[in-house]
């Protein structure tokens, strides 16, 4: 009997430590790996052999897993790249050194690529006693094929009752003001749209749609004659007709070779008040708070999540099973119930999955029924929590 490795990589979400707890819930229910070991540090940790027993882990503790933020095993932003043979031949020594016949690898596109590549290296060298399996998450929601991410329900349902309070904070005062609101979202506007469901969303600002000032700033003078208020909601990944980032000054570069964005809101901020169409704004950046805020989990993406973990355990039975990342669609019609399918992680890594144009209304003013349709299923229910004196009780993370 051998060994299974999970890890994890990437941003975390306040539903990430639920697919981990899927995989040794089912390990515990049908024991097909004498150990589950957690990888610390995602494929770092795993290069300095930095692992933790998770085979026997308490029902309580999985329990508590399931509502712990951020990667309980830690993350890494470690780029596994094709040409760096040594790694690839370190990890396949690692794996023959513990006898882990399956490796499970939760994270985002640059971790489906990593399962992709590591799948990919096995094949060409004729190894064949390894798998690599991926699980997605993100609150970007920007994988392709799958109808959704673990993660972007909880994110979504957060940003909902963010804008819902906000707007009400806003409207106290008589007087003149602007309220910006800004999500994660690099490529995709995912996350930003979700605030739409609050119904007070005034102006929305995604990374789709190319950023035209005087056309913004027009939208925004009606809505300040109109009400003396306007909400809006914009993407951190918003973008002019160029390319460049809203807040392109501040962009840095990250171990992908992404830039680091951050600013959107008050490079928005700015441009309203120097063009003199309001003589208030105010910016609230969400920040990390909108991946890790796991007291407004939707019960729905946790249980998915759950899911997703299970699947990839019962999948990573059949010993052809890898190179793949397990997936969720919905029916086509009735009421939504999640069915979880798997698809090649490469047909996954390295593409981007945007809001659908024909979702987005014209001049920022919102989303279409179909968006509502297709994001209000994701973010209903609350998952009973086990609280500690008044707060979220969580899991002590594994790499402290």
């Amino acid at each position: 009997m051998g060994n299974l490795l999970v890890a994890q990589s990437g941003g975390p979400t306040s539903v990430i430590n639920a697919t981990v707890a899927g995989v040794i819930q089912a390990n515990q229910l049908n024991p097909i790996y004498e150990h589950v070991y957690g990888g610390l540090h995602g494929i770092e940790g795993i290069l300095n052999e930095e692992f933790v027993d998770l085979t026997n882990l308490p029902d309580f503790s999985i329990q508590l897993l399931k509502q712990t933020c951020a990667s309980a095993l830690g993350s890494c932003r470690y780029k596994l790249k094709r040409d760096n043979v040594e790694d690839f031949q370190k990890i396949i020594a690692i794996m023959d050194a513990y006898n882990i016949d399956t490796m499970i690898y939760t994270g985002g596109n640059d971790s489906m690529d990593t399962v992709a590549a590591l799948s990919e290296y096995a094949a060409e060298h004729h190894i064949t006693n390894h798998r690599f399996i991926g699980c997605p998450k993100t609150v970007d929601n920007d994988l392709v094929i799958t109808d959704h991410c673990p993660g972007y329900a909880s994110a979504a349902k957060f940003m909902v009752n963010v804008a819902k309070t906000t707007w009400l904070d806003v409207n106290v005062y008589t007087r003149q003001e602007v309220f910006i609101l800004e999500t994660m979202g690099r490529d995709a506007g995912w996350l930003a749209a979700s605030a739409v469901l609050c119904g007070k969303v005034d102006l929305l600002v995604l990374p789709e749609v190319v950023f035209d000032k005087e056309k913004f700033l027009a939208e925004v003078k009606k809505c300040i004659d109109a009400k003396n208020k306007c909400y809006i909601v914009v993407s951190e990944g918003a973008r002019f007709a160029d390319g460049t980032y809203l807040a392109a000054g501040e962009a840095k570069n990250d171990g992908f070779g992404h830039a680091i964005l951050g600013g959107a809101g008050n490079a928005v901020k700015n441009m309203i008040l120097e063009s003199g169409v309001a003589k208030r704004a105010k910016v609230q950046d969400m920040s990390t708070l909108q991946r890790c805020y796991s007291p407004c989990q939707s019960k729905t993406d946790v249980e998915e999540s759950f899911r997703l973990g299970m699947s990839a355990h019962m999948h990573s039975m059949d010993p052809t099973f890898t190179g793949k990342m397990v997936a969720v669609k919905r029916p086509e019609e009735g009421p939504y119930n999640p069915i979880f399918f798997t698809v090649d992680a490469k047909d996954v890594a390295n593409f981007v999955k945007h809001v659908p144009a024909e979702w987005i209304l014209d001049d920022y003013h919102g989303m279409t029924q179909e968006f509502y349709d297709y994001c209000t299923p994701l973010i209903q229910g609350e998952p009973d929590l086990i609280m500690d004196n008044g707060s979220i009780a969580q899991i002590e993370p594994f790499y402290l």
